[in-house]
């Protein structure tokens, strides 16, 4: 699948699901990932849970719901591999999916753009094997 295609083609609802070392899962509202390539994603990230656990535990899944009717869409299985705290850098990765009051130096503070290898892809329902 192309992440950059299928995400520039489809409106929907994107969840960020990270779990900390305990195994305590959190799940947050996360927009699009910005597609850096086939085996890449990225996101910016505030300095809150879902952060910290990433930080702690690289693993997540983003599960992203089309709109419409039915229950299409995918499932990302992640393992973060670097985060970039430069504010300059991180209001540019802001300002290219994003409306520029998004991203102005308030609303940004603290936060960082996280990089994750994309080590699964699957469809929203299913594991993806045709039966």
């Amino acid at each position: 699948m192309e992440l950059k295609k299928y995400f520039r083609e489809h409106e929907g609802l994107g969840i960020l699901s990270t779990a900390d070392p305990k195994g305590r899962v959190n799940a947050a509202v996360y927009a699009k990932p910005h597609v850096i390539d086939k085996d890449r994603v990225a996101f910016i990230m505030a300095d809150k849970l879902t952060r910290a656990n990433v930080e702690k535990n690289p693993y997540a899944a983003y599960l992203f719901r089309e709109e419409g009717a039915g229950y299409k869409g995918v499932r990302l299985y992640l393992k973060r591999q670097a985060e970039y705290k430069d504010e300059d850098f991180v209001r540019q990765i802001c300002n290219i999916a994003y409306p520029s009051e998004h991203c102005s130096p308030g609303v940004l503070k603290g936060a960082a753009v996280l990089s994750f290898k994309v080590e699964k892809i699957l469809p929203l329902i299913g594991d993806g094997k045709k039966e």
